[in-house]
């Protein structure tokens, strides 16, 4: 993933620091590129991968104040894989906060797969605090793109599900998000981190139009492993804590801000339908469909799409 040309080059934070919630969370925070540049907020995906510092690279350091955070529970946030006082209320409550902390009027709000959800549901609540967004492989979380995620997607990678599926008892099997959610949250290691390990290399077999074995690699180390699993499974069994198919319905919100939606012809974590009832309910946004990638922001045309789109910005303040 180091190695994709469209990226720019890598760059060290010049700032960072930890967020105080009031409660127990405490949520990690970085700046890099140009302090007086424009600000953007990277959302990550999962919920519960965190960040990672390749992220930086999708946005110009010269004209970007790139700005990276981990949700709670995840990457250097603390507590690790903590669910209580966890959910989208939450989550957007941190982002204003960290807008407030950071001293930032308005910016750029990019997000794929599990950060487009975020970052929509973000900017539904607060449009004026939206420069423009940047969204890719779009997640509406609605049950049916669960049941996708977790059943459906076996006609694309049938071995990966299988794996999924097997390793919960066959009375259990009914309902493998049940049947997971209840390891996942399960305090005993032993328990907890085999289903942790079974989640994320799955998903992570998914994510690719072709394998790539580095990505595997990264899912599974054991921190990022049950942050993953566990505050998705979490956040799929509440229906990430929003009215159901709210990000659609509210999209009169969001409108007038400029948008661009990147979506993989090929994405099966995240089905192409998802970003094309967005994309017909908000004309106005700029629609990219990339016809040889799957989900990953860093499939190698997916990439050169959203590194465009972010210089595009920076140039005119606008995606077309």
């Amino acid at each position: 993933m180091s190695e994709i040309s469209a990226l720019h080059p890598p760059i060290a934070p010049y700032a960072s620091g930890m967020l105080e919630t009031g409660g127990l969370h405490r949520i990690y925070w970085e700046t890099s590129g140009n302090p007086q540049g424009i600000p953007v907020l990277f959302v990550h995906g999962g919920p519960g991968s965190g960040t990672s510092p390749i992220q930086r690279q999708f946005f110009d350091p010269a004209r970007y104040r790139i700005v990276l955070f981990d949700q709670r529970g995840a990457g250097r946030s603390t507590p690790h894989g903590e669910l209580a006082d966890n959910t989208t209320p939450h989550l957007i409550a941190d982002m204003e906060a960290l807008r407030r902390e950071l001293g930032v009027d308005s910016w750029l709000v990019f997000g794929g797969s599990w950060g487009s959800t975020l970052a929509l549901a973000y900017a539904e609540a607060h449009p004026d605090r939206c420069r423009g967004l940047v969204l890719r492989g779009i997640f509406l979380c609605r049950d049916s793109e669960i049941d996708w995620f977790l059943y459906g997607i076996r006609a694309f990678f049938p071995e990966a599900q299988r794996a999924l599926a097997e390793f919960i008892p066959e009375d259990e099997g009914d309902d493998l998000l049940a049947a997971y959610h209840r390891r996942l949250i399960d305090p005993d290691p032993s328990i907890h981190q085999p289903a942790a390990y079974r989640w994320a290399t799955f998903e992570a077999s998914c994510s690719t139009l072709l394998p790539n074995p580095d990505m595997v690699s990264s899912f599974c180390n054991e921190k990022t492993a049950l942050s993953l699993s566990r505050i998705e499974a979490h956040y799929f069994v509440n229906r990430i804590f929003l009215p159901d198919n709210s990000l659609l319905a509210s999209v009169d919100r969001i409108r007038r801000i400029p948008a661009v939606i990147v979506q993989g012809r090929y994405d099966a974590v995240c089905p192409i339908v998802s970003a094309d009832e967005l994309a017909r309910a908000w004309p106005e946004a700029r629609y990219v469909i990339v016809p040889d990638a799957g989900h990953s922001a860093f499939e190698p045309e997916i990439a050169r799409e959203l590194v465009a789109a972010c210089d595009r910005f920076a140039q005119t303040g606008a995606f077309a």
